[in-house]
């Protein structure tokens, strides 16, 4: 049986980058970030014991949260112990130190995780002779963009679209040009407010004045996608994954139905604006009040926001049976498509879950990734991706939330 291959760096070099450091007249332009003195970086990809990763989107605070990952590496010499003087990276082990997981299968190397270390523990056996492990937690660069407190953003003008002024926040916490995978936005903004948050809660805001997605990519970019491209990529084709031979066999699907996900009336306001309330009596009347309340969002018009509110209740304000999560064991035997699927699928893309039920019916959904989890320890990898309904409905609302002839008309 043939599987992945992980591989882990640790590069032990200050700043947010992951690419190599380049000296002067012994780099690579465009490959290699600029940098005084060599950094350290270390391939302990033959001591990994485990791997634990986790990045995706909460479906209740409707937000992508911090990526997380465990490494825990087999250490017998204490070289990871940062009170070991003898260790040969002795002065290097500081948190926010970077670390990347990738895995190779076949000839194809796929990124898994990028992130900032935040802690070493060794684990010292009583009885000598047992094996001595350090596990390394790390996080992605959200946790960065929360660390940063910001003010004043230079250059966020009125008029930007929400792009324009991710970037423009993005450069306010001084977070690498080259990092970045940013739309240009369907909606232009007010000038930055100037009150004191942290980095995150402003990227955050401008994600859902957009009522689009914010989040860190499995290479350590800060992406954001505008509300269109959200929506579009469910009409790809997607993978199917299905327990009766039909599609990728997996291990586990979890089907659920309940109102958790239901919204039926939002009111959203901009700085400065009256507050917009949209409601969906009938959804009322079926699964009583949800309501959902946005504030301080820097649309220009409250025409706008009460776009945003009523793109928020149309696609929420009805609830069905979901697939929350499909889970995959790589030890599977000719498991070849499900290794590719579970290394290669990321956020927003398509796919179709089927499940036979007793009593001869099925269970079948098209939705979209909005996260993926890995678990990989000695002779086991599973991997798991929670799946929810696209962030907005195709339809029309306004002028700003549709394409005409394309979309749905939605009231």
């Amino acid at each position: 049986m043939t599987i992945p291959v992980i591989n882990a760096i640790i590069n032990f070099s200050t700043g947010a980058g992951f690419a190599s450091p380049m000296i002067f007249d012994a780099g690579i332009l465009g490959v290699n970030a600029l940098a005084d003195s060599t950094a350290v970086t270390v391939d302990v990809s033959g001591q990994v014991d485990s791997v634990k990763t986790n990045r995706g989107r909460t479906a209740l605070s409707d937000v992508f949260q911090t990526g997380t990952m465990s490494l825990r590496i087999i250490d017998q010499n204490g070289d990871f112990n940062p009170m070991n003087p003898a260790s040969p990276y002795a002065g290097l082990l500081n948190p926010m130190r970077k670390v990347q997981i990738t895995a190779t299968y076949g000839t194809v190397t796929y990124p898994i995780f990028a992130g900032y270390i935040t802690s070493y523990s060794t684990t010292t056996p009583k009885d000598v002779g047992e094996v001595v492990y350090t596990t390394i937690q790390a996080v992605d660069g959200f946790r960065l963009a929360q660390n940063a407190q910001i003010s004043t953003v230079t250059d966020a003008t009125a008029g930007q679209t929400t792009g324009t002024r991710i970037g423009k926040i993005l450069n306010a916490i001084g977070w690498p040009t080259g990092m970045r995978d940013i739309d240009t936005g369907q909606t232009t903004v007010q000038v930055d407010p100037g009150t004191n948050r942290t980095g995150l809660s402003a990227l955050q805001n401008i994600e859902s004045t957009e009522y689009g997605a914010l989040y860190m990519d499995k290479l350590g970019n800060f992406t954001f996608q505008d509300r269109l491209l959200t929506s579009a990529s469910v009409a790809g084709t997607p993978v199917v994954f299905a327990d009766d031979g039909s599609g990728i066999s997996y291990n586990n699907a979890l089907w659920k139905l309940d109102d958790s996900l239901v919204f039926n009336k939002a009111t959203v306001s901009m700085v400065g604006g009256t507050p917009q309330v949209a409601s969906n009596q009938a959804s009322i009347d079926k699964y009583f009040l949800h309501s959902y309340n946005e504030q301080n969002l820097l649309m220009q018009t409250d025409a706008e926001a009460l776009n945003n509110a009523q793109a928020y209740v149309a696609s929420r304000q009805e609830t069905a049976i979901r697939c929350d999560a499909v889970t995959l064991d790589l030890y599977t035997n000719n498991y070849n498509s499900g290794i590719i699927a579970a290394l290669d699928l990321d956020f927003f893309d398509p796919v179709t879950v089927s499940t036979t039920q007793p009593g001869s019916s099925t269970l079948t959904k098209t939705l979209q990734v909005f996260g993926v989890s890995h678990d990989i320890k000695p002779n086991a990898w599973k991997t798991t991706f929670t799946t929810l309904e696209p962030i907005i409905d195709s339809f029309i609302i306004g002028t700003n939330y549709g394409i005409l002839g394309t979309n749905i008309l939605s009231y």
